[in-house]
């Protein structure tokens, strides 16, 4: 999504909710490749960030924590052909500031290679109920991690969340890019799933916010990619 300049444009807000999955069920993925996506950050701290991404959709690359980004980025160089540069400030309460702009691919490249801590992940697209979803699936230092995420132009309320959906991460600012790029999935994964399952089985309903109106559930998976 790209977004203009003007601070006074409520198009400089994104409106999302985020949430854990343990996996992306098969039916949501077919035999086309996801885009993948490629992205450094040359500020990430308090909440602000300055990200630059590239993406394709012509190379299928599976998910692993010995992929290095950098190497794939080498390998497959050509097969990129989008850019962007966004500029981010804190999230609260599902709704963050940023403005994003497509810039020329060369110069995005060469950006990602200069940054450090590079995050790759596939992204996968799809509909459920009324509303689009992406759903990003991580590799290197973050493999293991899936967040899917529903965003729409105001806020979002009264969602219907799908069954793969495991807790809300949407201001736990951990599972956000840029603090996965400071600390990565795989240096908390294991804390994380012991507090997961302590929630879980104290009050499985407290794993969703009740701040963002009325939460549905469906284990329906007739959606599109």
């Amino acid at each position: 999504m790209v977004y203009n300049v003007y601070m006074d444009n409520f198009s400089d807000f994104e409106y999302e909710r985020r949430f854990f999955c343990e996996n992306l069920p098969e039916c949501y993925v077919d035999d086309s490749p996801p885009n993948l996506i490629i992205q450094n950050y040359y500020l990430a701290q308090d909440g602000y960030a300055i990200r630059v991404r590239i993406q394709s959709s012509q190379i299928k690359v599976q998910m692993s924590e010995s992929l290095n980004p950098h190497e794939l980025l080498e390998n497959y160089s050509n097969s990129f052909d989008l850019g962007f540069i966004t500029i981010k400030g804190p999230q609260i309460g599902g709704t963050r500031y940023e403005v994003e702009h497509q810039i020329d691919i060369l110069v995005a490249k060469e950006l990602v290679k200069r940054g450090t801590n590079a995050i790759i992940k596939n992204r996968y697209s799809l509909w459920f109920g009324l509303d689009g979803w992406i759903v990003d699936v991580f590799g290197g230092n973050n493999n293991g991690l899936i967040i899917a995420e529903c965003e729409r132009l105001s806020p979002v309320t009264n969602l219907e969340i799908p069954n793969f959906c495991i807790c809300e991460v949407t201001d736990d600012k951990r599972f956000s890019n840029d603090g996965l790029a400071n600390v990565p999935y795989t240096s908390f994964k294991d804390t994380f799933a012991i507090e997961l399952s302590n929630m879980l089985k104290k009050n499985p309903i407290s794993a969703f916010s009740q701040l963002f109106g009325e939460n549905s559930f469906s284990s329906n998976e007739d959606s599109h990619i």
